[in-house]
């Protein structure tokens, strides 16, 4: 029987599943007579997928909000999910899953792409729906098509904007005449210094950074990755949260947090500050994240490995650390030196050896006196 909830203006009603399994949910109805008949077609439609193995009908909000409310919540990007249906609903309310096909996925990405939306930004909203789909035919065995597969956008190359050693000075120089300016500039320092997420930072505590043994400790609830990690800490690092320790002893004694504001409470956005530092410093498209990416610059530059800068910055595989790769000039400088060696010494020169057409022709050979 249909029932009213304090938090809904809609009736909801009970929906039985093929497997036994009782479910609630949201009528999208005010009429009762409505929404008393859509679950008793709910039920019969249960019953004639049992005994008769008939697929009924699924809407797209029968996918998507179970999906929001069991599965999504429990990921780390719960609010960027939902963030993205909200482009989804636009396109797929009222459409039957069951009949969901490949000209329609192309539909959503041709508007979307029309009304201004990146091809990652598409992507990552197919994903979403992909995930629905995929969770409800293992949950529910609905077996509803996926036609999201194969019909992803091509996305350019990942973009990675950096600061020279010289501008992140410029930029805390300009920081620290700012409101709140040392607390900006000890932000850029650690940020540059080990490669912390904005939010890995913002929601450090005191209880997990170890200054006798120069260490952060992340636990997997406060990485992106879900996997713990520890940060060691250079001198830039140290003099930063020296900084931090200094006006908690004198502000916020109490403060369990590293970045604090007077009254002991978390700082929860830096993002004006930032964006008006960049500004008077003259450094155009920088946001706070491109922070990160000048800790792995500045390593690959120096000649670090790519697998230790991959353990530092919490990146699930070398592949996220590869695109810095370009930045490590010195993997192939030892390659090219070999032709110096050749050249100065003249113990080999290069001639052309007839080779058999069907072998490829002309072939440059090696030959040492």
């Amino acid at each position: 029987m249909p029932y009213k909830r304090a938090d809904s203006p809609y009736w909801w009603i009970f929906v039985k599943q093929s497997d036994g399994k009782r479910t609630r949910r949201s009528a999208g109805t005010t009429d009762f007579a409505a929404a008393k008949a859509l679950e008793q077609q709910s039920r019969a439609d249960a019953w004639k997928e049992k005994e008769w193995g008939v697929n009924p009908p699924r809407s797209f909000e029968e996918v998507m909000l179970p999906y929001l409310r069991n599965a999504s919540q429990h990921q780390r990007s719960y609010e960027t999910t939902t963030h993205r249906v909200k482009a989804l609903r636009a396109q797929f309310t009222g459409v039957v899953m069951n009949a969901l096909d490949g000209p329609q996925i192309r539909a959503y990405t041709t508007k979307r792409h029309a009304a201004g939306a990146s091809a990652a930004t598409i992507n990552r909203e197919l994903a979403a729906l992909s995930a629905a789909i995929n969770w409800c035919n293992v949950e529910y065995e609905w077996a509803l098509p996926n036609p999201v597969k194969g019909r992803t956008m091509r996305e350019p190359e990942g973009r990675v904007r950096w600061l020279t050693r010289a501008e992140v000075e410029s930029l805390c120089r300009v920081a620290s005449k700012q409101r709140n300016g040392a607390l900006l500039v000890d932000f850029i320092h650690l940020a540059v210094n080990t490669g912390c997420r904005k939010e890995e930072m913002l929601g450090l505590e005191w209880r997990r950074v170890d200054l006798v043994n120069r260490l952060i400790y992340l636990e997997g609830q406060h990485t992106k990755a879900g996997k713990r990690r520890s940060i060691p800490l250079n001198d830039g690092a140290m003099d930063a949260l020296k900084g931090r320790m200094a006006y908690r002893a004198e502000a916020c004694p109490g403060s369990p947090w590293v970045f604090a504001r007077a009254t002991g409470d978390r700082v929860a956005s830096i993002r004006q500050g930032f964006v008006s530092a960049c500004k008077s410093a003259h450094i155009d498209d920088l946001v706070i994240h491109d922070l990160r990416h000048t800790c792995a610059a500045h390593l690959i530059s120096a000649g670090v490995a790519l697998a230790e800068v991959r353990d530092l910055l919490g990146h699930s595989t070398i592949m996220m650390t590869e695109r810095y790769a370009h930045l490590a000039p010195a993997r192939v400088r030892a390659a090219v030196r070999v032709l110096d060696g050749l050249r100065e010494h003249g113990s080999s020169r290069l001639v052309h050896a007839a080779v058999p057409a069907h072998q490829g022709g002309a072939l440059l050979k090696l030959v040492t006196p």
